[in-house]
């Protein structure tokens, strides 16, 4: 297929590893333009990763019409701002994670991109990985009997102040930043929804974001349970348990994409350790959306699933203040 031409909103780290480094090996799409809100640092971008177009602004950006799609990795807070600008310019939208920072929020955004008449996705990365897709292969075919947990961690040591992800105004705070993956990846290994939710959250008392934060969420037959930090050990993991056996997944979000994969897979009938070749899911998850944009098709991740996944982290939020269960809803 002819690739699909992507523009990138800002300059960070991120966008060369979650952009720039998977577009160069792959046939379907092209980084063809990068904004920031200094044209400088646009420009050095462009120079040093090889992008044609550098603009000064991001609306100078959106104007450009040879640009098919966008990558939305500007701080939390300006989501939805942004999203709905790129879909005024008819542009489709791959958002990082989280969509936006409530459910009321994801709703403007699917109704206003919709109406636009464009594709919208938030950045799940990780479901795109073959080990992800095995997994849930085996959840959903009874290898490990009826699901009952999902048990899971995520964490990284990041106390600077002047960090986005640690401002609490700009959407920042572990929940955000990496709560909504395990929320995520319970959600897609149980394929349902949790109807109530509880947190213990504790805060940073200088920056106010959530730096240490445990959940549990019922889900009728099942539930799940998870822990989030920004100011420990670095760690990550997801375990999913059935009755009769379990299946743990030691590198589950970010797994590096020149090293293989590997998931433990524990049954009455013993142990196996299943491993998959190198892959980039950044790379997997910015084909599958160029393909769709191509195809006119719907998006790989409906943008239905972030709004499922923001009510959960909104009772979770409520959960905090109120110090009990929460519905979802």
């Amino acid at each position: 297929m002819r690739p699909v031409t992507w523009g990138v909103l800002g300059v960070s780290g991120h966008f060369i590893k979650c952009v720039v480094l998977p577009a160069r090996s792959s046939p379907q799409l092209q980084v063809r333009a990068i904004a920031s809100r200094s044209a400088d640092r646009a420009q050095q971008a462009a120079e040093a990763y090889h992008i044609a177009r550098a603009y000064g602004s991001y609306e100078e950006l959106l104007a450009d019409d040879e640009i098919e799609a966008v990558y939305n990795p500007l701080p939390n807070h300006m989501h939805l701002e942004w999203s709905k600008k790129a879909a005024d310019a008819g542009k489709h939208v791959l958002c990082e994670k989280p969509l936006c920072l409530s459910a009321a929020e994801v709703e403007e955004a699917i109704a206003y991109t919709q109406a636009k008449g464009v594709l919208l996705m938030e950045a799940f990365m990780y479901r795109f990985h073959p080990q992800w897709v095995r997994t849930r292969e085996l959840v959903y075919t009874g290898a490990i009997g009826r699901p009952v947990a999902v048990q899971a961690s995520f964490s990284y040591n990041n106390p600077d102040p002047a960090n986005i992800r640690n401002i609490r105004e700009a959407g920042g705070g572990g929940l955000y930043d990496i709560g909504c993956y395990a929320v995520s990846s319970a959600r897609f290994l149980l394929g349902a929804e949790p109807q109530r939710a509880v947190a213990l959250v504790q805060r940073d008392p200088a920056s106010g974001t959530d730096r240490l934060s445990s959940g549990l969420l019922d889900f009728g037959g099942a539930q799940a349970e998870f822990t989030v930090g920004t100011q420990h050990a670095a760690h990550q993991h997801v375990t999913v348990f059935g009755t009769s056996g379990y299946i743990t997944l030691p590198c589950p979000f970010t797994p590096p994409p020149d090293v293989p994969a590997t998931i433990v897979v524990v049954t009455t009938i013993g142990r196996r350790e299943v491993r998959f070749d190198p892959v980039d899911q950044y790379r997997l998850q910015f084909e599958a959306f160029s393909h769709a944009v191509r195809a006119g098709g719907a998006a790989p991740i409906a943008p239905a699933d972030a709004l499922a996944n923001q009510r959960v982290l909104d009772a979770l939020f409520a959960s905090e203040h109120s110090g009990r269960w929460e519905a979802v809803q």
